[in-house]
């Protein structure tokens, strides 16, 4: 099966001017992310993705500090469209337990990733991501991980060190050709729309935070984003897996155990899906990109089993009675477009 645009989107999507396809690969887990893969086992999973028409890719210098983007360089063809991050440099380690846990990626490259946001880290970041991806140019860059929720006490010196260096050194790059399109690429809204303040951005990958789960981004950011026509990409659409494995014990939710509050709206999340014989992770799945800013979903991938299993979510029927159902138990943001509305657009 060939599903190339499997997702149902808007006719009238202005925010797409960047081209992505609907679904796209998150490449983490190729990194690494909490358990190993094997290179034959990435390639596997990459192949896979080509073959059943995915051509988005978004990786990171940090997803396994550099393992990632190397991989990635290893098998895309020049068509492939790619986004990658700045925002930490590598420094070597050779003293590091290849074995242990990092940052939460195992069996990583033997790199330290540290902070640096300043003109000539972004610079350096970039050069070195290239290099790895066998690429002269990228679509998409992005700024990782700003925001009080990364950097705590740091965040205001992260946030000026960026907006005073980095951010120069990302308008450099987008104005001399090196990338379409420039934005940030975290896990927090409220980052995004400070930085819609501060500077022109094109795209910002928003993690975690615009899913079935919780919508808060509606209140502000998103019209925000409407009225300045920036693009959305929503990372983990799954909140780290909880939409995916559903009320279990060890579901995670953001990169840690699920609590009993989000374990309780899940379940009912769960119930209304179950009515209407459909799959939560299909709902989970579908439900960002009938968002009109909403350019693309990049799920986390890492087999080819994941890629089948998200391609066949995302071309699961799903009867208009679910929307309605979520939206009546009070499950959904009363602003929140749902596929359905956005089919008929």
């Amino acid at each position: 099966m060939n599903l190339a645009d499997p997702l149902p989107v808007s006719r009238d999507r202005p925010a797409n001017r960047l081209g992505l396809p609907p679904l796209g690969f998150g490449a983490a887990g190729i990194g690494n992310l909490y358990a190993a893969v094997s290179d034959a086992a990435a390639r596997e999973a990459v192949e896979a993705a080509l073959a059943a028409g995915l051509t988005y890719f978004d990786t990171a210098p940090h997803y396994g500090f550099g393992l990632s983007e190397t991989r990635l360089g290893a098998i895309l063809p020049p068509t492939a469209k790619v986004s990658t991050k700045v925002g930490r440099l590598l420094r070597p380690a050779p003293e590091a337990d290849p074995a242990a846990e990092r940052h939460g990626f195992v069996a990583a490259a033997p790199f330290e990733p540290v902070f640096d946001y300043s003109y000539d880290g972004v610079m350096r970041s970039f050069e070195a991501s290239l290099k790895r991806l066998k690429r002269d140019r990228v679509e998409v860059l992005l700024a990782h991980d700003l925001g009080p929720v990364t950097h705590g006490a740091d965040d205001a010196m992260r946030r000026r060190q960026f907006f005073e260096g980095g951010y120069k050194a990302m308008r450099a790059l987008r104005d001399g050709g090196a990338t379409d399109a420039i934005g940030l690429g975290v896990n927090e809204w409220e980052i995004c729309d400070a930085a819609l303040d501060e500077g022109d951005f094109d795209v910002f990958l928003l993690a975690g935070r615009y899913t079935l789960l919780e919508q808060t981004a509606l209140d502000r950011f998103l019209p925000r984003c409407a009225a300045r026509n920036v693009s959305i990409i929503v990372g983990g659409p799954f909140n780290s897996g909880v939409l995916v494995e559903g009320v279990k014990a060890g579901a995670h939710y953001d990169y840690g155990p699920a609590s009993a509050q989000v374990l309780d709206r899940v379940r009912r999340l769960e119930a209304v899906c179950r009515a209407h014989a459909t799959p939560l992770a299909a709902a989970a799945l579908q439900f960002p990109s009938a968002h009109s800013q909403v350019v693309s979903v990049i799920p986390g991938l890492s087999s080819p089993d994941q890629v089948r299993q998200a391609l066949a979510w995302a071309g699961h029927a799903i009867p208009d009675a679910l929307w309605d159902d979520l939206r009546g138990e009070g499950l959904l943001h009363p602003d929140a477009p749902t596929p359905r509305a956005a089919g008929k657009a």
